[in-house]
Order: structure tokens, then sequence, then C-alpha cells
């Protein structure tokens, strides 16, 4: 696909399942950065959660993410998506990614996976007032979460709540609306709200919520997967290393992240996942 501006958008599925499934992101890669404005207008054109666009800056890559709405701090599922397609045009390897929120990189597997190492990690406590908030957007109350994972906002590039359920129906179930999960983001700088429901402590099912981009969910979230990873090692949460995430499930669309956690409070999260490509 190219847009008006002639630049080719290629269509690649981050974290796919096999040959299903997966996140689909716009990937645009060359010699210089579009504008600001001409970014924007690609990612709304192509319509996907988010638009990743790079350029080759010394020995690193000049990276930016684009909703359909607004930029994006960072967007793992793009990252991934992104160094598949940097695989494929510079050989194998780790690539150096700098964003406006700071440094990362991503490195692509001879399985032919893609692994992203995240910006550091933090998280807190959710505001009592906006658990309240989000409790009544997605029609839940307290009894229907997980007393063992308390509801926090986390950080891994951005902030996403964090809302635990206490089993899988519910977890189906979910449903909101879409303009008032974009006011509700708006005010408490959220990118996303993650609900999780842990099946062990190392198999987790998610629906990530993602209204602020225009989007009610998206099939996959690199930067989600990290935020929560981080979470549970702050709370001491018994990960043994590393977790696997089972999202996009209950749109059709299964995705598959596994994260990598080391011991040292705040260090980035490795998130790995297959592509799959959709179109160039």
């Amino acid at each position: 696909m190219k847009n008006e501006t002639n630049r080719p958008v290629l269509r690649i599925a981050a974290f796919s399942d096999g040959g299903n499934g997966g996140n689909p992101a716009g990937v645009v890669v060359g010699d210089t950065l579009p504008s600001e404005s001409e970014m924007q207008s690609i990612a709304t054109e192509v319509g996907y959660s988010e638009t990743v666009f790079a350029a080759p800056q010394g020995n690193r890559w000049q990276v930016r993410f684009f909703s359909p709405e607004e930029e994006v701090a960072f967007c793992g599922h793009a990252t991934i998506a992104l160094g598949s397609v940097l695989a494929e045009r510079e050989g194998q390897g780790l690539f150096l990614l700098d964003l406006n929120s700071g440094r990362i990189s991503v490195e692509t597997n001879e399985d032919g996976s893609a692994t992203l190492t995240s910006p550091p990690t933090s998280s807190a406590e959710a505001d009592p007032t906006l658990l309240r908030s989000a409790l009544e957007l997605f029609d839940l109350t307290v009894t229907d979460l997980d007393p063992s994972l308390p509801p926090a906002v986390a950080n891994a590039g951005n902030n996403h709540l964090i809302l635990a359920l206490g089993d899988r129906l519910t977890l189906s179930e979910m449903s909101y609306d879409l303009d008032e999960g974009a006011r509700l983001m708006r005010q408490y700088g959220l990118t996303t709200i993650n609900i999780v429901w842990a099946e062990t402590p190392r198999r987790f099912h998610s629906r990530n919520a993602f209204a602020i981009g225009g989007v009610i969910e998206d099939p996959a979230t690199g930067a989600a997967a990290a935020a929560l990873s981080g979470y549970l090692r702050d709370i001491g949460w018994p990960h043994g290393g590393a977790i696997d995430i089972v999202q996009g499930e209950d749109m059709g669309a299964r995705s598959m992240l596994k994260a990598s956690i080391s011991a040292a409070q705040g260090e980035g999260i490795r998130v790995s996942g297959m592509t799959r490509i959709i179109s160039r």
C-alpha cells in the first residue's frame, strides 16, 4: 500500500499465534521521518491501532508511533512488527531505537520471532477515584476483582491501568462505551486499561481497552505486557522469571506474548512474539 505522499506502508501482525491472530501494525521505513502531520495522516488512513515510522540515525533508528487519533509514546506490537521489517531489510540482529520517551531495542531471533526490551518499569496503587470510575465504565464491582492482584497503574513507557479479575467468564464479557473510556484515559493519562485473569501464576489472559486511540481493544499489546510484568515483579508475584499472555481470544484473533522478567527492580522487560505479513 502507498499513501497520497507515495510512502510505502507495510502491514504486519505482531504476536501472532502461528499463522493466525496477532495485532496489525502499519510500518513505514524511510531515509527520513515524514512530518508529524503526514505521520498522523498516514496512521489515520491505515486505521490500525498504531503505525510505526522509522528512519536511520547513525547506528540507531529514530522511531515514532501514531494511532489514528494521536501520537503514542511507545507501542510494543508495532515495535515487534518493525523488528521483522528491519531484519528483512538489514539482516537479523539487534536494532537500537530512539523514541521520544527514551531508548529501547528490538532484536530478531532464528525462529522468526522478535524480542523488544521495554523502557524501565514502575507501578503504583491505583487512585481510588480512578478505580471507581473504571469499575463503573466496565460495569464491574470490587467483588469481581482478584484480591491477590490489587488494581494498579503500571508504566513501561506509558501508563496502563491494571484490573485483575477473579474468573475467565467475567473477562469474556468485557464491554464499555468508547467515548467514556477515552475521556477517562485522558483524564488520568492512561494509554490502555489492561483487564487480566491469571489462569496460573505464569499464564495470563488479557483484554486491552485502547479507547484513547479510537480502538475498543487490541488483540495484542506489548507495552501493556511489559507494564504488567513490571507490576508483577514489584508486588513479588511468583512469575518464575517469565509469563505467557493470551490476548485477543475473545475478538477471534488469538495472540501470544511471552515476557521475560529479570530480578532487577525497574529494569526493562523483554517481550517476544511471532509476526505474520498481512500485505506489502
